[in-house]
């Protein structure tokens, strides 16, 4: 349970019980972080809004690696649901097991291609607050992105700090949507059966 509660009567406004229908259509349940941001149903709508352009076919970032990206974040940032929930669609994107057991040690791994390393060093400049990104990084991705993709790379990053933050800081726990060997910072697996 998180540490902050939303009873099961809390009214919330047409448009986020939308959203609650869509997530029990697409993931059996409403999602947890939902019912904790439709308390403050116009962020929610926006940031909703904001993940569904991120998220989209035509991003320049292709879906698998879109996904280890914020199972990467959400393991530096101790989000257990994060990982859950994100460990679950990288694996509906066709991403093997092995290569997600993998990911918190990638930069010796030969599982990833370049470009995914790339993309991960780069999520980890960005959400380690004792790093910092700098030219020789961009020049190194400019090898695997255009600009505008590295911008939309970089919102995504930004996306999946502001989310796996959030609610790893009100201790939002995984639902259930997978167990993988993908473990957060701290130490542990998830434990949690995948669809």
């Amino acid at each position: 349970m998180p540490y902050i509660d939303t009873e099961t009567t809390h009214r919330f406004p047409w448009f986020v019980r939308m959203f609650f229908w869509n997530q029990r259509r697409r993931y059996g349940a409403v999602l947890e972080p939902a019912r904790l941001w439709g308390r403050s149903p116009k962020v929610f709508a926006t940031l909703a809004l904001l993940y569904g352009a991120l998220d989209r076919r035509g991003s320049p970032i292709e879906p698998a690696l879109r996904s280890l990206v914020t199972v990467r974040i959400s393991q530096i940032n101790w989000c257990d649901f994060c990982v859950d929930i994100n460990s679950a669609t990288v694996l509906k994107r066709g991403v093997a097991e092995a290569k997600l057991a993998a990911l918190s040690a990638y930069p010796n791994s030969d599982l990833f291609t370049g470009r995914e390393k790339a993309a991960l060093d780069y999520a980890e400049a960005v959400t380690r607050s004792e790093r910092q990104t700098d030219q020789v990084q961009i020049d190194h991705l400019r090898r695997y992105f255009d600009d505008d993709a590295i911008i939309e790379l970089t919102a995504l990053i930004a996306f999946q700090n502001l989310s796996s933050k959030f609610n790893a800081a009100l201790g939002v726990e995984p639902q259930g949507f997978c167990r993988t060997p993908a473990a957060t910072e701290k130490g542990g697996p998830v434990a949690v059966p995948c669809d």
